[in-house]
């Protein structure tokens, strides 16, 4: 439970993180087999951070 003063900490690197993974169970959920690396890379915006 949170305080009641307003005190929320925020972890905003957990938080990517935690919407990644949400990100990857909705792409396995609708995948009709396993996901292949490049899915998942798709998924994870990785070939985007390489190119940054």
């Amino acid at each position: 439970m949170a305080p009641v003063g307003g005190t929320a900490v925020q972890d905003h690197v957990a938080l990517a993180e935690i919407e990644l993974c949400g990100e990857l169970i909705i792409a396995a959920s609708a995948a009709e087999d396993r996901l292949s690396l490049e899915s998942i890379d798709e998924v994870l915006r990785v070939a985007e951070e390489r190119q940054d």
